[in-house]
């Protein structure tokens, strides 16, 4: 576990992943000033108030919320921005780690998009249903964390298991170690908690996560006596 994090901790500040990094990061401050600047219009259009003071208050208050409201967003965005480049952190990860390992396949980009907007609407579904606990101390932050790493472990070890395996194989693999990725998931939520580094969050799950999937295949392979054997392919 913690092998596969430091592995995926050192890549994901590799020259390679910073040219993923860089049009990741690029597209997500795209969308959240556009986002930014779509509201703030939306705002002056609706919210008409005849006191020049208290109008003024209200459009700053406003300008506040909608900062905070995307703040909130960065995690859910950056992991969506970052689900189309996904494959290609996979696929470095496994050759440079794995060479000896057939590679795995590519998603279908309709497969692609589908997940990642599925993804993208549970982070930020569920999030949203955390917000009444958000100024309750400490339970505000071990219901994040547990919500977010069940949903993180979840995504990202399937995103990297589908490569190998058919959809039906690859979640009753996670089910099989549902606790060990589970244990992985609140690493990487934790993570996704800290300002700027949320950024890297989903490079770095994506990696950890090809490292996890290949130690929990690698293992049942050495249980069932065929240590060295890579998991099949999906058909």
């Amino acid at each position: 576990m913690w092998n596969s994090a430091v592995l995926a901790a050192r890549q994901t500040l590799s020259p390679p992943f910073r040219m993923v990094l860089l049009k990741s990061l690029g597209l997500t401050v795209l969308l959240l000033v556009v986002g930014w600047f779509g509201l703030q219009h939306l705002a002056e259009r609706l919210l008409v108030i005849p006191n020049q003071t208290a109008n003024w208050i209200a459009h700053i208050v406003l300008g506040l919320g909608t900062a905070f409201g995307l703040l909130f967003l960065i995690t859910p965005i950056t992991a969506a921005v970052a689900g189309f480049f996904l494959d290609d952190i996979a696929a470095l990860v496994e050759k440079t780690h794995y060479p000896q390992d057939p590679p795995g396949e590519e998603l279908p980009l309709g497969r692609s998009l589908f997940l990642s907007a599925k993804f993208f609407l549970a982070v930020l579904g569920l999030n949203l249903l955390l917000l009444p606990l958000l100024f309750v101390p400490v339970v505000n932050i071990v219901a994040w964390v547990l919500v977010n790493g069940y949903l993180l472990s979840r995504e990202y070890f399937s995103l990297a298991a589908l490569r190998f395996r058919p959809e039906a194989e690859a979640t009753a693999l996670r089910r099989r170690h549902r606790p060990r990725i589970m244990i992985g998931g609140a690493i990487v939520a934790g993570l996704a908690a800290l300002p700027f580094v949320n950024l890297l969050t989903p490079l770095f799950a994506t990696a950890f996560f090809v490292h996890l999937h290949k130690r929990v295949s690698g293992g049942e392979a050495n249980a069932l006596g065929t240590a060295g054997s890579p998991p099949r392919l999906r058909p």
